[in-house]
């Protein structure tokens, strides 16, 4: 039987967790942060959840689903 193949650029930015949720990081959290305000960089430390039909690719992607 041959290997599965996942989408590497996908399995960086992605991970599923054991309850199926599909975890990113957000962007642009990491470059220029004077201008930003300390509410906004807060926000952009904790993962972001995927919802519905892009998840449901992204898991595709990463040959979960």
């Amino acid at each position: 039987m041959p290997k599965k193949k996942v989408r590497k650029s996908a399995a960086k930015r992605f991970k599923v967790t054991k309850t199926g949720k599909v975890m990113f990081g957000h962007q642009f959290g990491s470059h220029l942060k004077l201008h930003k305000s300390k509410r906004r960089l807060r926000r952009q430390k904790e993962p972001g959840v995927l919802k519905g039909a892009f998840a449901k690719r992204v898991k595709r992607m990463l040959g979960v689903a």
